[in-house]
Protein backbone atom coordinates (compact mmCIF):
# COMPACT_ATOMS: atom_id res chain seq x y z
CA UNK A 1 0.00 0.00 0.00
CA UNK A 2 1.27 3.63 -1.03
CA UNK A 3 1.44 6.02 2.11
CA UNK A 4 1.45 9.84 2.30
CA UNK A 5 2.14 11.32 4.40
CA UNK A 6 0.14 14.32 6.04
CA UNK A 7 0.03 16.65 9.39
CA UNK A 8 -4.04 16.36 10.35
CA UNK A 9 -5.93 17.66 13.21
CA UNK A 10 -7.62 14.80 14.81
CA UNK A 11 -11.02 15.46 13.33
CA UNK A 12 -9.38 15.63 9.73
CA UNK A 13 -7.58 11.99 10.77
CA UNK A 14 -11.18 10.20 11.95
CA UNK A 15 -12.58 11.39 8.33
CA UNK A 16 -10.11 10.23 6.45
CA UNK A 17 -9.89 7.15 8.54
CA UNK A 18 -14.06 6.83 7.78
CA UNK A 19 -13.32 7.20 4.07
CA UNK A 20 -10.48 4.78 3.88
CA UNK A 21 -12.42 2.38 5.69
CA UNK A 22 -15.12 2.47 3.12
CA UNK A 23 -17.45 5.15 4.40
CA UNK A 24 -20.65 5.60 1.74
CA UNK A 25 -22.91 7.63 4.22
CA UNK A 26 -22.27 9.90 7.05
CA UNK A 27 -25.01 12.09 8.87
CA UNK A 28 -24.25 14.38 11.37
CA UNK A 29 -25.28 17.24 13.30
CA UNK A 30 -22.53 20.35 14.00
CA UNK A 31 -21.55 19.96 17.48
CA UNK A 32 -18.06 21.20 18.76
CA UNK A 33 -15.54 19.69 19.09
CA UNK A 34 -17.12 16.70 16.26
CA UNK A 35 -18.16 19.12 13.74
CA UNK A 36 -14.92 18.89 11.32
CA UNK A 37 -15.28 15.15 11.04
CA UNK A 38 -18.50 15.75 8.42
CA UNK A 39 -17.27 18.52 6.88
CA UNK A 40 -13.64 17.29 6.11
CA UNK A 41 -16.05 13.98 4.63
CA UNK A 42 -18.44 16.66 2.59
CA UNK A 43 -15.28 17.08 0.64
CA UNK A 44 -15.47 13.88 -1.16
CA UNK A 45 -18.30 14.08 -3.90
CA UNK A 46 -18.07 9.66 -4.03
CA UNK A 47 -20.10 9.42 -0.93
CA UNK A 48 -22.77 10.91 0.75
CA UNK A 49 -22.63 13.83 3.88
CA UNK A 50 -25.40 15.53 5.35
CA UNK A 51 -26.16 17.90 8.17
CA UNK A 52 -29.42 16.02 10.09
CA UNK A 53 -31.75 18.18 12.02
CA UNK A 54 -30.74 16.87 14.98
CA UNK A 55 -28.52 13.77 16.66
CA UNK A 56 -31.11 11.30 16.71
CA UNK A 57 -32.39 11.67 13.15
CA UNK A 58 -28.30 11.73 11.91
CA UNK A 59 -28.21 7.98 14.20
CA UNK A 60 -31.26 6.85 12.71
CA UNK A 61 -30.35 7.72 9.30
CA UNK A 62 -26.74 6.36 9.14
CA UNK A 63 -28.65 2.78 10.83
CA UNK A 64 -30.57 2.88 7.69
CA UNK A 65 -27.81 2.92 5.27
CA UNK A 66 -26.26 0.80 7.41
CA UNK A 67 -29.74 -1.68 6.97
CA UNK A 68 -28.68 -1.01 3.17
CA UNK A 69 -25.55 -2.48 3.34
CA UNK A 70 -23.75 -0.07 3.45
CA UNK A 71 -20.69 1.15 5.47
CA UNK A 72 -21.86 4.73 7.70
CA UNK A 73 -21.06 6.62 10.24
CA UNK A 74 -22.85 9.70 12.15
CA UNK A 75 -20.72 12.23 14.49
CA UNK A 76 -22.22 14.19 17.14
CA UNK A 77 -20.55 15.81 20.54
CA UNK A 78 -21.15 14.29 24.07
CA UNK A 79 -24.46 16.40 24.86
CA UNK A 80 -25.46 15.52 21.40
CA UNK A 81 -25.19 11.56 22.33
CA UNK A 82 -28.12 11.89 24.79
CA UNK A 83 -30.42 13.12 21.71
CA UNK A 84 -29.15 9.68 19.63
CA UNK A 85 -29.21 7.61 23.23
CA UNK A 86 -32.50 6.31 21.91
CA UNK A 87 -31.86 4.15 18.79
CA UNK A 88 -28.06 3.45 20.31
CA UNK A 89 -29.55 1.37 23.47
CA UNK A 90 -31.79 -0.61 20.64
CA UNK A 91 -29.17 -0.61 17.52
CA UNK A 92 -26.55 -2.67 20.18
CA UNK A 93 -29.57 -5.37 20.38
CA UNK A 94 -30.67 -5.19 16.24
CA UNK A 95 -26.79 -5.16 14.92
CA UNK A 96 -25.55 -3.82 11.90
CA UNK A 97 -25.45 -5.10 7.90
CA UNK A 98 -22.92 -2.50 6.71
CA UNK A 99 -20.62 -1.47 9.42
CA UNK A 100 -21.73 1.48 11.89
CA UNK A 101 -19.17 3.87 13.68
CA UNK A 102 -21.23 6.18 15.66
CA UNK A 103 -18.53 9.07 16.83
CA UNK A 104 -18.86 10.97 19.89
CA UNK A 105 -16.89 13.84 20.91
CA UNK A 106 -16.45 14.99 24.88
CA UNK A 107 -15.38 18.00 26.15
CA UNK A 108 -13.01 18.25 29.18
CA UNK A 109 -12.87 21.78 30.65
CA UNK A 110 -16.34 22.46 28.87
CA UNK A 111 -14.80 24.69 26.23
CA UNK A 112 -17.83 24.59 24.49
CA UNK A 113 -20.24 23.00 26.16
CA UNK A 114 -22.87 23.22 29.16
CA UNK A 115 -21.63 20.35 31.00
CA UNK A 116 -18.78 18.13 31.15
CA UNK A 117 -19.94 14.43 30.06
CA UNK A 118 -18.36 10.83 29.94
CA UNK A 119 -18.95 9.35 26.92
CA UNK A 120 -17.70 5.39 27.94
CA UNK A 121 -20.91 5.42 30.18
CA UNK A 122 -23.18 5.31 27.14
CA UNK A 123 -20.99 2.27 25.54
CA UNK A 124 -21.26 0.23 28.69
CA UNK A 125 -24.48 1.11 29.57
CA UNK A 126 -25.77 0.05 25.65
CA UNK A 127 -23.25 -2.64 25.38
CA UNK A 128 -21.43 -1.65 22.61
CA UNK A 129 -17.49 -1.60 22.28
CA UNK A 130 -15.86 2.12 21.94
CA UNK A 131 -12.63 2.58 20.94
CA UNK A 132 -9.84 5.47 21.93
CA UNK A 133 -7.38 6.92 20.00
CA UNK A 134 -4.82 9.00 21.60
CA UNK A 135 -3.58 11.18 18.68
CA UNK A 136 -4.58 11.75 14.96
CA UNK A 137 -2.67 9.02 14.13
CA UNK A 138 -4.25 6.59 15.96
CA UNK A 139 -7.66 8.21 15.02
CA UNK A 140 -6.62 7.04 11.48
CA UNK A 141 -6.13 3.64 12.08
CA UNK A 142 -8.81 3.49 14.75
CA UNK A 143 -11.56 4.55 12.71
CA UNK A 144 -10.41 2.94 9.54
CA UNK A 145 -10.66 -0.72 11.45
CA UNK A 146 -13.83 0.26 12.80
CA UNK A 147 -16.01 -0.84 10.38
CA UNK A 148 -14.43 -4.46 10.18
CA UNK A 149 -14.94 -4.71 13.92
CA UNK A 150 -18.73 -3.30 13.45
CA UNK A 151 -19.46 -6.31 10.72
CA UNK A 152 -17.43 -8.76 12.52
CA UNK A 153 -18.93 -8.36 16.00
CA UNK A 154 -22.79 -7.40 14.35
CA UNK A 155 -22.36 -4.09 16.73
CA UNK A 156 -22.17 -0.22 16.19
CA UNK A 157 -19.31 0.92 17.29
CA UNK A 158 -18.64 4.30 19.58
CA UNK A 159 -15.64 6.17 18.44
CA UNK A 160 -14.81 8.74 21.38
CA UNK A 161 -12.73 11.78 20.38
CA UNK A 162 -12.21 14.64 23.50
CA UNK A 163 -11.40 18.25 22.37
CA UNK A 164 -7.70 18.38 22.62
CA UNK A 165 -7.21 15.02 20.01
CA UNK A 166 -10.03 16.77 18.07
CA UNK A 167 -7.67 20.12 17.54
CA UNK A 168 -4.46 18.60 17.65
CA UNK A 169 -1.98 17.93 14.95
CA UNK A 170 0.62 15.05 14.47
CA UNK A 171 1.81 13.35 11.11
CA UNK A 172 -0.89 10.54 9.66
CA UNK A 173 0.32 8.12 7.46
CA UNK A 174 -2.40 8.04 4.92
CA UNK A 175 -3.60 4.60 2.86
CA UNK A 176 -6.00 4.05 0.02
CA UNK A 177 -9.62 3.71 0.15
CA UNK A 178 -11.14 0.48 0.84
CA UNK A 179 -13.72 0.02 -2.00
CA UNK A 180 -16.04 -1.97 0.13
CA UNK A 181 -19.65 -3.60 -1.78
CA UNK A 182 -22.62 -2.95 -0.58
CA UNK A 183 -24.04 -5.72 1.28
CA UNK A 184 -26.88 -7.58 -0.20
CA UNK A 185 -30.54 -6.51 1.68
CA UNK A 186 -32.09 -9.33 2.80
CA UNK A 187 -35.32 -9.19 5.23
CA UNK A 188 -34.46 -10.28 8.93
CA UNK A 189 -37.57 -9.71 11.29
CA UNK A 190 -36.16 -11.22 14.08
CA UNK A 191 -32.83 -9.19 13.28
CA UNK A 192 -34.32 -5.63 12.91
CA UNK A 193 -37.66 -5.79 14.31
CA UNK A 194 -37.31 -5.31 18.22
CA UNK A 195 -40.69 -5.96 19.32
CA UNK A 196 -40.81 -7.91 22.90
CA UNK A 197 -40.48 -11.76 21.34
CA UNK A 198 -37.57 -10.44 19.01
CA UNK A 199 -35.87 -8.72 21.66
CA UNK A 200 -36.18 -10.76 24.51
CA UNK A 201 -33.86 -13.53 22.11
CA UNK A 202 -31.13 -10.66 21.38
CA UNK A 203 -30.66 -9.75 25.44
CA UNK A 204 -28.53 -12.80 25.25
CA UNK A 205 -26.58 -12.37 21.66
CA UNK A 206 -25.61 -8.92 22.96
CA UNK A 207 -24.11 -10.43 26.53
CA UNK A 208 -22.70 -13.43 24.44
CA UNK A 209 -20.73 -10.33 22.17
CA UNK A 210 -19.71 -8.67 24.88
CA UNK A 211 -17.41 -11.56 26.41
CA UNK A 212 -16.33 -11.86 22.50
CA UNK A 213 -14.89 -8.49 22.45
CA UNK A 214 -13.64 -8.80 25.99
CA UNK A 215 -11.62 -11.50 24.67
CA UNK A 216 -10.40 -9.46 22.10
CA UNK A 217 -9.39 -6.61 23.90
CA UNK A 218 -7.04 -9.07 25.85
CA UNK A 219 -4.84 -9.17 22.62
CA UNK A 220 -5.63 -6.18 20.00
CA UNK A 221 -4.49 -3.16 18.55
CA UNK A 222 -6.08 -1.40 21.15
CA UNK A 223 -4.58 -1.92 24.07
CA UNK A 224 -0.55 -2.41 24.34
CA UNK A 225 1.92 -2.39 27.19
CA UNK A 226 4.63 -0.68 27.25
CA UNK A 227 6.78 -2.31 29.99
CA UNK A 228 9.86 -0.68 31.12
CA UNK A 229 10.23 -3.26 33.97
CA UNK A 230 9.79 0.03 36.25
CA UNK A 231 8.56 -0.26 39.84
CA UNK A 232 5.66 2.33 38.80
CA UNK A 233 2.73 1.14 36.07
CA UNK A 234 0.33 3.51 34.99
CA UNK A 235 -2.72 2.38 32.79
CA UNK A 236 -3.96 5.31 30.86
CA UNK A 237 -6.11 6.49 27.72
CA UNK A 238 -6.72 9.05 25.53
CA UNK A 239 -4.86 12.15 26.01
CA UNK A 240 -3.67 11.51 29.34
CA UNK A 241 -1.27 8.76 27.93
CA UNK A 242 0.30 11.50 25.72
CA UNK A 243 0.97 13.68 29.23
CA UNK A 244 2.01 10.52 30.65
CA UNK A 245 4.62 10.19 28.10
CA UNK A 246 5.57 13.37 28.19
CA UNK A 247 6.50 13.56 31.49
CA UNK A 248 8.03 10.05 32.06
CA UNK A 249 8.84 9.25 28.95
CA UNK A 250 10.15 5.43 29.00
CA UNK A 251 10.76 5.26 32.88
CA UNK A 252 7.84 3.32 33.92
CA UNK A 253 5.83 0.97 32.48
CA UNK A 254 2.66 2.10 30.69
CA UNK A 255 -0.81 -0.01 30.19
CA UNK A 256 -2.40 2.33 27.15
CA UNK A 257 -6.39 1.30 26.71
CA UNK A 258 -7.42 2.06 23.64
CA UNK A 259 -10.64 0.27 23.77
CA UNK A 260 -12.65 1.69 26.85
CA UNK A 261 -15.11 -0.74 26.36
CA UNK A 262 -15.01 -3.73 27.11
CA UNK A 263 -12.42 -3.48 29.09
CA UNK A 264 -9.87 -6.63 29.39
CA UNK A 265 -9.30 -8.90 32.64
CA UNK A 266 -6.39 -10.75 32.03
CA UNK A 267 -4.03 -7.67 30.62
CA UNK A 268 -4.89 -5.67 33.48
CA UNK A 269 -4.44 -8.65 35.90
CA UNK A 270 -0.61 -9.38 34.23
CA UNK A 271 0.19 -5.29 34.03
CA UNK A 272 -0.48 -4.88 37.56
CA UNK A 273 1.35 -8.23 39.14
CA UNK A 274 4.46 -6.87 36.63
CA UNK A 275 4.89 -3.01 39.48
CA UNK A 276 4.88 -2.44 42.58
CA UNK A 277 2.68 0.29 42.62
CA UNK A 278 -0.22 1.31 40.03
CA UNK A 279 -1.75 4.03 39.01
CA UNK A 280 -5.35 5.30 36.65
CA UNK A 281 -5.13 8.08 34.89
CA UNK A 282 -7.79 9.28 33.06
CA UNK A 283 -10.11 12.05 32.47
CA UNK A 284 -13.14 12.57 34.30
CA UNK A 285 -14.76 9.91 35.48
CA UNK A 286 -12.93 6.72 37.16
CA UNK A 287 -14.18 4.27 34.71
CA UNK A 288 -10.86 2.01 34.23
CA UNK A 289 -10.35 2.71 38.14
CA UNK A 290 -13.74 1.06 38.76
CA UNK A 291 -13.16 -1.89 36.33
CA UNK A 292 -9.47 -1.96 37.87
CA UNK A 293 -10.99 -2.11 41.60
CA UNK A 294 -13.67 -4.67 40.77
CA UNK A 295 -11.00 -7.40 39.81
CA UNK A 296 -9.76 -6.75 43.40
CA UNK A 297 -6.71 -4.83 42.25
CA UNK A 298 -5.23 -1.92 44.37
CA UNK A 299 -4.51 1.01 42.21
CA UNK A 300 -4.31 4.98 43.04
CA UNK A 301 -6.73 7.26 40.84
CA UNK A 302 -9.04 9.83 41.72
CA UNK A 303 -7.75 10.01 45.08
CA UNK A 304 -4.83 11.67 43.13
CA UNK A 305 -6.08 12.97 40.21
CA UNK A 306 -9.37 15.11 40.13
CA UNK A 307 -12.58 14.03 38.39
CA UNK A 308 -13.31 17.31 37.80
CA UNK A 309 -11.81 19.20 33.68
CA UNK A 310 -8.97 18.31 31.58
CA UNK A 311 -5.73 17.32 32.99
CA UNK A 312 -2.10 18.54 31.70
CA UNK A 313 1.28 17.33 31.78
CA UNK A 314 1.86 20.34 35.07
CA UNK A 315 -1.03 18.46 36.43
CA UNK A 316 -0.31 15.26 36.38
CA UNK A 317 3.49 15.95 37.07
CA UNK A 318 1.94 17.77 40.76
CA UNK A 319 -0.24 14.83 41.49
CA UNK A 320 2.96 12.85 40.92
CA UNK A 321 5.02 15.51 43.04
CA UNK A 322 2.82 14.91 45.88
CA UNK A 323 3.54 11.23 45.97
CA UNK A 324 6.92 11.53 46.08
CA UNK A 325 7.29 10.13 42.75
CA UNK A 326 10.59 11.31 40.57
CA UNK A 327 8.87 12.94 37.58
CA UNK A 328 11.71 13.21 35.59
CA UNK A 329 13.23 16.62 34.13
CA UNK A 330 10.12 18.68 33.51
CA UNK A 331 10.55 22.45 35.03
CA UNK A 332 7.84 22.78 37.87
CA UNK A 333 6.52 25.94 36.04
CA UNK A 334 6.34 26.03 32.10
CA UNK A 335 7.67 29.92 32.07
CA UNK A 336 5.14 32.60 33.55
CA UNK A 337 2.60 33.88 31.10
CA UNK A 338 2.48 37.63 30.58
CA UNK A 339 -0.87 39.22 32.62
CA UNK A 340 -3.01 40.02 29.84
CA UNK A 341 -6.77 42.04 30.46
CA UNK A 342 -9.26 39.26 30.71
CA UNK A 343 -11.58 39.08 27.31
CA UNK A 344 -15.28 37.64 28.33
CA UNK A 345 -17.10 36.09 25.27
CA UNK A 346 -19.64 38.58 24.01
CA UNK A 347 -21.95 38.91 21.11
CA UNK A 348 -20.24 40.40 17.83
CA UNK A 349 -20.14 43.73 17.07
CA UNK A 350 -23.50 44.55 14.92
CA UNK A 351 -24.85 40.86 16.14
CA UNK A 352 -28.48 40.73 15.43
CA UNK A 353 -29.63 38.94 18.30
CA UNK A 354 -28.27 41.94 20.42
CA UNK A 355 -31.32 44.14 19.41
CA UNK A 356 -33.96 42.13 20.93
CA UNK A 357 -32.21 41.10 23.73
CA UNK A 358 -31.55 44.75 24.89
CA UNK A 359 -34.94 45.20 24.55
CA UNK A 360 -36.22 42.22 26.84
CA UNK A 361 -33.75 43.18 29.34
CA UNK A 362 -34.69 46.78 29.15
CA UNK A 363 -38.31 45.48 30.05
CA UNK A 364 -37.57 43.40 32.74
CA UNK A 365 -38.78 40.56 30.74
CA UNK A 366 -38.12 36.79 32.34
CA UNK A 367 -36.31 34.81 29.33
CA UNK A 368 -35.60 31.31 29.23
CA UNK A 369 -32.34 30.69 26.74
CA UNK A 370 -31.15 27.60 24.97
CA UNK A 371 -28.45 27.06 23.22
CA UNK A 372 -25.88 28.56 20.61
CA UNK A 373 -23.81 31.72 20.20
CA UNK A 374 -26.97 33.80 21.89
CA UNK A 375 -26.77 32.15 24.66
CA UNK A 376 -24.06 35.31 25.44
CA UNK A 377 -26.97 37.17 26.15
CA UNK A 378 -25.97 36.04 29.57
CA UNK A 379 -23.63 38.09 29.68
CA UNK A 380 -23.09 41.49 31.07
CA UNK A 381 -24.04 44.46 30.12
CA UNK A 382 -27.32 42.44 29.08
CA UNK A 383 -27.76 39.97 31.89
CA UNK A 384 -31.00 39.17 29.70
CA UNK A 385 -31.36 35.46 30.13
CA UNK A 386 -32.49 33.62 33.54
CA UNK A 387 -32.06 29.95 32.27
CA UNK A 388 -29.84 27.47 29.84
CA UNK A 389 -30.19 24.03 29.82
CA UNK A 390 -30.44 22.14 26.41
CA UNK A 391 -31.33 21.88 23.20
CA UNK A 392 -35.14 22.86 22.80
CA UNK A 393 -35.42 23.29 25.97
CA UNK A 394 -36.09 26.54 26.08
CA UNK A 395 -39.69 26.08 24.27
CA UNK A 396 -40.55 23.51 26.26
CA UNK A 397 -39.60 25.03 29.44
CA UNK A 398 -41.26 28.05 29.04
CA UNK A 399 -44.37 26.34 29.00
CA UNK A 400 -44.03 24.58 32.20
CA UNK A 401 -42.90 27.74 34.06
CA UNK A 402 -46.58 29.16 32.67
CA UNK A 403 -48.02 25.90 34.01
CA UNK A 404 -46.48 26.51 37.33
CA UNK A 405 -47.27 30.08 37.79
CA UNK A 406 -49.72 31.04 35.18
CA UNK A 407 -51.26 34.68 34.66
CA UNK A 408 -48.71 35.78 37.25
CA UNK A 409 -45.96 35.10 34.65
CA UNK A 410 -47.74 34.50 30.79
CA UNK A 411 -47.27 37.93 30.77
CA UNK A 412 -43.48 38.59 31.14
CA UNK A 413 -41.63 35.67 30.58
CA UNK A 414 -40.65 34.94 26.72
CA UNK A 415 -38.08 31.72 25.50
CA UNK A 416 -35.60 31.93 22.75
CA UNK A 417 -34.23 29.80 20.44
CA UNK A 418 -32.07 29.97 17.19
CA UNK A 419 -33.28 28.84 13.86
CA UNK A 420 -30.91 25.66 13.66
CA UNK A 421 -31.80 25.05 17.27
CA UNK A 422 -35.55 25.15 17.00
CA UNK A 423 -35.62 22.94 13.99
CA UNK A 424 -33.29 20.44 16.12
CA UNK A 425 -35.66 19.99 19.04
CA UNK A 426 -37.39 23.24 19.45
CA UNK A 427 -40.60 21.97 17.02
CA UNK A 428 -41.94 19.65 19.61
CA UNK A 429 -42.33 21.83 22.65
CA UNK A 430 -44.17 24.24 20.63
CA UNK A 431 -46.42 21.68 19.64
CA UNK A 432 -46.58 21.10 23.21
CA UNK A 433 -47.53 24.51 24.01
CA UNK A 434 -50.21 25.14 21.21
CA UNK A 435 -51.73 21.50 22.23
CA UNK A 436 -51.82 21.94 25.80
CA UNK A 437 -52.32 25.77 25.74
CA UNK A 438 -50.28 27.83 27.48
CA UNK A 439 -50.35 31.55 26.26
CA UNK A 440 -46.42 31.32 26.07
CA UNK A 441 -44.69 33.50 23.94
CA UNK A 442 -41.36 32.09 21.76
CA UNK A 443 -39.15 34.48 19.96
CA UNK A 444 -37.02 32.64 17.13
CA UNK A 445 -33.67 33.93 16.75
CA UNK A 446 -33.37 33.54 12.74
CA UNK A 447 -29.78 34.49 11.56
CA UNK A 448 -29.95 32.45 8.96
CA UNK A 449 -27.40 29.84 9.83
CA UNK A 450 -25.85 27.57 12.90
CA UNK A 451 -23.73 30.34 14.08
CA UNK A 452 -21.79 28.81 16.96
CA UNK A 453 -20.35 25.90 15.80
CA UNK A 454 -19.11 28.27 12.77
CA UNK A 455 -21.66 28.68 10.13
CA UNK A 456 -23.11 25.20 8.98
CA UNK A 457 -25.88 24.84 6.57
CA UNK A 458 -29.66 23.97 8.13
CA UNK A 459 -32.84 23.09 7.09
CA UNK A 460 -33.92 26.44 7.45
CA UNK A 461 -31.16 28.49 4.88
CA UNK A 462 -32.03 26.57 1.85
CA UNK A 463 -28.36 25.04 1.37
CA UNK A 464 -27.07 21.79 1.95
CA UNK A 465 -23.96 20.90 3.63
CA UNK A 466 -22.01 21.28 -0.08
CA UNK A 467 -23.60 24.41 -0.26
CA UNK A 468 -26.03 23.31 -2.97
CA UNK A 469 -29.55 24.67 -3.15
CA UNK A 470 -32.14 22.40 -1.19
CA UNK A 471 -35.15 22.54 0.59
CA UNK A 472 -36.14 25.46 2.77
CA UNK A 473 -38.64 25.19 6.20
CA UNK A 474 -40.60 28.33 6.19
CA UNK A 475 -40.61 28.80 9.75
CA UNK A 476 -43.96 31.19 9.34
CA UNK A 477 -45.96 28.88 8.02
CA UNK A 478 -44.27 25.58 10.19
CA UNK A 479 -44.79 27.56 13.57
CA UNK A 480 -48.61 27.96 11.83
CA UNK A 481 -49.19 24.51 10.95
CA UNK A 482 -47.67 23.33 14.37
CA UNK A 483 -50.55 25.28 15.81
CA UNK A 484 -49.33 28.72 16.21
CA UNK A 485 -52.36 31.24 14.40
CA UNK A 486 -50.27 34.49 16.02
CA UNK A 487 -46.29 34.73 14.32
CA UNK A 488 -45.11 38.17 13.04
CA UNK A 489 -41.47 38.76 12.04
CA UNK A 490 -39.76 41.74 13.45
CA UNK A 491 -35.92 43.51 12.26
CA UNK A 492 -33.80 43.05 15.49
CA UNK A 493 -32.12 46.22 14.51
CA UNK A 494 -35.08 47.91 14.72
CA UNK A 495 -35.71 48.85 18.45
CA UNK A 496 -39.40 50.22 18.16
CA UNK A 497 -40.08 47.37 16.46
CA UNK A 498 -38.88 45.08 18.77
CA UNK A 499 -40.34 46.46 22.22
CA UNK A 500 -44.17 46.56 20.18
CA UNK A 501 -44.10 43.17 18.89
CA UNK A 502 -42.89 42.08 22.54
CA UNK A 503 -45.30 44.02 24.83
CA UNK A 504 -48.15 42.77 21.98
CA UNK A 505 -47.67 38.75 21.68
CA UNK A 506 -46.99 38.98 25.59
CA UNK A 507 -50.85 41.20 26.34
CA UNK A 508 -52.37 38.54 23.88
CA UNK A 509 -54.36 35.55 25.53
CA UNK A 510 -53.02 32.94 23.39
CA UNK A 511 -50.13 31.13 22.43
CA UNK A 512 -47.27 33.24 20.14
CA UNK A 513 -44.37 33.36 18.07
CA UNK A 514 -41.99 36.40 17.28
CA UNK A 515 -38.96 35.31 14.56
CA UNK A 516 -35.90 38.09 14.93
CA UNK A 517 -34.92 37.53 11.71
CA UNK A 518 -31.72 39.19 10.41
CA UNK A 519 -28.57 37.18 9.03
CA UNK A 520 -25.60 36.80 11.10
CA UNK A 521 -23.27 39.63 10.70
CA UNK A 522 -20.35 37.16 9.93
CA UNK A 523 -21.95 35.89 6.83
CA UNK A 524 -19.96 36.12 3.86
CA UNK A 525 -22.90 37.95 1.91
CA UNK A 526 -23.60 40.14 4.78
CA UNK A 527 -21.99 43.51 3.34
CA UNK A 528 -21.63 46.22 6.14
CA UNK A 529 -22.16 49.37 6.25
CA UNK A 530 -20.36 52.55 6.66
CA UNK A 531 -19.38 52.99 10.60
CA UNK A 532 -21.09 55.65 13.12
CA UNK A 533 -18.74 58.11 14.60
CA UNK A 534 -19.85 59.71 17.87
CA UNK A 535 -20.23 63.96 17.66
CA UNK A 536 -18.10 64.57 20.70
CA UNK A 537 -20.30 67.54 21.38
CA UNK A 538 -23.30 66.13 22.12
CA UNK A 539 -22.26 63.39 23.67
CA UNK A 540 -23.59 64.13 27.43
CA UNK A 541 -21.60 61.08 28.57
CA UNK A 542 -24.74 58.84 29.75
CA UNK A 543 -23.51 55.83 28.81
CA UNK A 544 -26.99 54.52 27.53
CA UNK A 545 -25.00 53.02 24.25
CA UNK A 546 -22.99 51.15 26.81
CA UNK A 547 -25.78 49.18 27.80
CA UNK A 548 -26.28 47.47 24.99
CA UNK A 549 -22.75 45.68 25.13
CA UNK A 550 -21.91 46.64 21.74
CA UNK A 551 -17.97 45.49 21.62
CA UNK A 552 -16.97 48.40 19.49
CA UNK A 553 -18.35 50.74 21.96
CA UNK A 554 -15.72 51.95 25.11
CA UNK A 555 -15.87 55.14 26.71
CA UNK A 556 -12.42 57.47 25.85
CA UNK A 557 -11.69 60.69 28.11
CA UNK A 558 -15.49 60.88 29.50
CA UNK A 559 -17.15 60.56 25.67
CA UNK A 560 -18.57 57.41 23.70
CA UNK A 561 -16.45 56.11 21.34
CA UNK A 562 -16.75 53.70 18.36
CA UNK A 563 -14.34 51.42 16.82
CA UNK A 564 -14.18 51.99 13.36
CA UNK A 565 -12.33 48.66 12.66
CA UNK A 566 -15.14 46.75 14.50
CA UNK A 567 -18.53 49.00 13.68
CA UNK A 568 -20.85 47.75 10.94
CA UNK A 569 -23.23 50.46 11.08
CA UNK A 570 -25.89 48.40 12.35
CA UNK A 571 -27.30 51.77 14.00
CA UNK A 572 -28.96 49.79 17.32
CA UNK A 573 -26.76 52.18 19.31
CA UNK A 574 -27.84 55.43 17.42
CA UNK A 575 -31.45 54.37 18.63
CA UNK A 576 -30.41 54.67 22.19
CA UNK A 577 -28.90 58.09 21.78
CA UNK A 578 -31.04 60.63 23.44
CA UNK A 579 -28.90 63.34 21.97
CA UNK A 580 -28.57 62.46 19.20
CA UNK A 581 -24.51 62.23 19.18
CA UNK A 582 -24.23 58.69 17.41
CA UNK A 583 -24.48 58.89 13.35
CA UNK A 584 -22.65 57.78 10.23
CA UNK A 585 -21.23 61.00 8.96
Amino acid sequence: MNYLKKLLIGNEAVAWGLYHGGLRVISSYPGTPSTEITEFLAKHDDIHSEWAPNEKVACEAAFGASLAGARSACAMKHVGLNVAADPLFTLSYTGVTGGLVICVADDPAMHSSQNEQDSRHYAIGAKVPMLEPSDSAEAYEFARSAFALSEEYDTPVLFRMCTRIAHSQCIVDLGEREETPLKEYVKQPSKYIMMPAYAKAKHPVVESRTEKLRELAEDCKYNRVENRGSRIGIITSGCSYLYVKEIFGDSVSILKIGMPNPLPVKLIRDFAASVEKLYVIEELDPVIENHVRSLGIECVGKELFSPVGEFSQQTIREAFLKEKVDVGTIPEKQGDAPQVPGRPPMMCAGCPHRGMFYTLAKNHITVLGDIGCYTLGAVAPLNALDSTLCMGASVSGIHGFNLARGAETEKKTVAVIGDSTFMHSGMTGLVNIAYNATNSTVIILDNSITGMTGHQQNPTTGYNIKGDPAAKVNLEALCHALGINRVRVVDPYNLAECEQAVKEELAAEEPSVIISRRPCVLLKYVKPKAPLRVDAEKCRSCKRCMGMGCPAISMKEGKARIDRTLCVGCGVCSQLCPFGAIADH
